[in-house]
């Protein structure tokens, strides 16, 4: 069986074994699903299928003399000319002079190397006199890991392929393979490890991709299911006519998004299921006033409501704003971390006793001491700053309360149905009426005086402005701004007309306040700050974003910081200060300048940065996985989820055999003690 000690395979040893252990290889299961990282290509293709600057194979006959160049110390460049198809190509070799004797007029050899089109040259990495046909094709590496050598892994696992071959069980019922014409599991898995060219290890990623997705998505609509179905009784009775009442009491009036989104959370509210939904939104687009109704309904219905954000500012800005909004109607607190002493006790007993109606804070929420009486609506604000283990923390504080997680980092369509596959979600894709696009300009750093003069220009005007860099002190190994020193700076250059603020993440909780309470009334015109100002605040009379060392963010949080400004009906701009030396930064900068839409520039965000690096937290709950990439492979992923849907909500998984080893492996991946039946 798959789950035997990877020992029982022939060849592993006490050190061997030792050695796998280190790497995470405990099971033959874990032998044969530890997939190479790249392969080598020694297939040969006619010159015509080659593409350029990829690592390619090509055999040929040497004609003339190799020519033999030095420079440098010790630097040395040979350039062999081959026929190849009656085409001459260049095969250019650094710092091997010794070849020049060893391939002569009328050769045969096979070399390798990044390939040239436009110059019909190869850069050689390594050659061989002869044919090609001695060895594999391809050649899989695999990660460097530990003592465990390449030779020796693929050794192992050719063994363990000798020894286990049939009990790799099928788990997709034959109608999938025949759909999808995708190889059977064995196969798929032999051809991962040995492929016999290109076109079989393509099929057999093909089918290892769609599986993980699959399993995966398995998981989340049977999570989803479970969800629904396990809370009977949870239904939310709210007054709809008070509701309706608050909601035309507003100072503003909802967008037709708001108005939709609104609708499909109360609809869940109702229902008889407790409802798991995330509220996506762009910065500003009205999220919180949509969050404001969903707790007021919760009142009415007799229920306490609890919203989390992840910083102490944030939620003593939202306390400020409900509790404006909500006048006499509804009781708001605030506990965060600052809150201790008699103050605390006091509002723990409130929270305790059902006399505090609306809750707000930070991961205090969360705590043992805090005890809700009868919590039926938990709202995380930003969710993705906090922990999967978090959220569920506060879920579990009330009987199965309605959860809605709000995001203002909108969330590419295929990351949202991976990350957020047990989740409804909601999307408010329009702005509040008029606001103006935030104009934003990139410019290099020998532009700063010139920014600096349009910061006192908007300041003289009453307005006023936030600069932000990475770090807070000086580092060494990064050669970018730093808060401190840049604060130094701007206090010597603006001082004493204009009065510059400093605010990052080490300050204690109340000199923060103090500082964007100053910023908050005007008493400081520029802020410098780290990037703890990207979520939430809101200073309606901020107009200008600088952004020092922009190429070293990713677009979404240069969106986030951007958001901070452009609150009012005032024109607003964001320049991004950088002088990116990859192509990669030049595009973020380009992209940055001409797309205002947070969805447009999530997707392009997840295309240059890749789904890992996303969220940024890995305890976000993004699954990785071992062969399939969420951006490259979206069809398939989009694919497996309408597999997994019909799958669940038809029951195939007990009422089809054709499903049983499928069921048997999801359950086995489900957490211990919890079965399908």
């Amino acid at each position: 069986m798959l789950n035997e000690p990877v020992s029982n395979v022939k060849g592993i040893g006490d050190k061997l074994q030792e050695n796998f252990t280190e790497i995470g290889i405990n099971t033959v299961e874990d032998l044969l699903f530890y997939f190479p990282n790249r392969y080598d290509i020694y297939e040969i293709k006619p010159l015509s299928e080659l593409i350029h600057d990829d690592k390619v194979t090509i055999e040929g006959e040497v004609i003339g003399e190799p020519t033999l160049t030095f420079f440098g110390k010790k630097k040395s460049r040979l350039v062999v000319t081959l026929q190849v198809e009656h085409v001459v190509v260049k095969a250019v070799m650094f710092n091997r002079p010794f070849a020049k004797k060893q391939l002569q007029h009328g050769d045969t050899v096979t070399v390798t190397g990044k390939w040239n089109q436009h110059r019909l040259q190869i850069t050689v990495s390594n050659y061989k006199k002869g044919q090609a046909n001695s060895q594999a094709p391809i050649q899989p590496v695999y990660p460097q890991k530990g003592n465990v050598k390449n030779q020796q892994l693929k050794k192992i696992i050719r063994q363990a392929f000798l020894q286990y071959k049939n009990d790799i069980k099928e788990i997709l019922p034959t109608s999938y393979l025949q759909e999808y014409k995708l190889p059977k599991r064995n196969e798929a898995l032999f051809q991962m490890h040995f492929p016999t060219n290109n076109q079989t290890l393509k099929h057999a990623r093909r089918r290892i991709t769609y599986e993980e997705f699959l399993l995966f998505q398995l998981k989340m609509q049977w999570l989803r299911k479970r969800n629904r179905e396990a809370t009977q009784g949870n239904s939310q009775l709210f007054n709809q006519v008070n509701v309706d009442e608050f909601i035309k009491e507003l100072p503003f009036t909802l967008t037709r998004a708001q108005l939709r989104s609104l609708k499909e959370i109360l609809i869940d509210m109702r229902s008889s299921f407790h409802m798991n939904r995330l509220l996506q939104g762009d910065v500003g687009s009205g999220k919180t006033a949509v969050a404001a109704i969903c707790l007021y309904a919760s009142i009415t219905a007799g229920k306490q409501g609890a919203l989390m954000v992840p910083t102490e500012i944030l939620a003593e800005q939202h306390y400020q704003s409900l509790k404006s909004l909500f006048t006499d109607r509804a009781n708001v607190v605030l506990l965060t971390g600052s809150v201790k002493g008699k103050k605390r006790k006091e509002i723990l007993e409130l929270i305790k006793t059902n006399k505090a109606d609306i809750i707000i804070g930070t991961h205090a929420l969360i705590q043992e001491e805090v005890v809700f009486n009868n919590l039926g609506m938990a709202i995380v604000d930003e969710q993705h700053r906090f922990g999967v283990k978090q959220r569920r923390t506060l879920r579990d504080k009330g009987l199965n309360p309605d959860v809605l997680f709000m995001t203002a980092t909108p969330i590419p369509r295929t990351l949202a149905i991976t990350a957020f596959g047990d989740m409804d979600v909601s999307q408010i894709d329009e702005m509040p009426s008029g606001r103006k696009e935030v104009q934003t300009y990139w410019v290099k750093d020998n532009m700063l005086n010139r920014v600096l003069q349009f910061i006192q220009k908007e300041v003289d005007q009453g307005y006023q402005a936030y600069v932000i860099c990475p770090l807070i002190e000086e580092s060494d190994k990064l050669d970018i701004q730093n808060a401190v020193d840049l604060h130094q700076q701007l206090v010597s250059y603006f001082e004493p007309d204009i009065h510059v603020g400093l605010m990052h993440g080490r300050l204690h909780t109340t000199e923060k306040d103090e500082v964007m309470n100053k910023y908050a009334n005007n008493e400081l015109q520029v802020l410098v700050s780290t990037t703890v100002v990207e979520v939430g605040v809101n200073v309606p009379n901020a107009t200008i974003m600088v952004i020092y060392d922009a190429e070293r963010f990713g677009l979404s949080q240069l969106h986030q910081l951007r958001g901070r400004v452009g609150r009012g009906q005032v024109q607003s701009y964001c320049i991004l200060l950088a002088d990116p030396k990859s192509d990669v930064g030049k595009e973020r900068m380009r992209i940055m300048t001409e797309t205002t839409n947070g969805f447009e520039l999530s997707e392009q965000d997840l295309q240059l940065r890749g789904p890992g690096d996303f969220f940024g937290k890995k305890q976000s709950g993004l699954p990785e996985f071992r062969v399939g990439d969420m951006v490259h492979d979206y069809r398939a992923l989009e694919t497996a989820r309408n597999d997994a849907q019909e799958i669940i909500y038809a029951n195939l998984l007990n009422n089809d055999k054709s499903y049983g080893n499928l069921k048997e492996m999801l359950n086995e991946e489900i957490e211990k003690g919890v079965t399908l039946d």
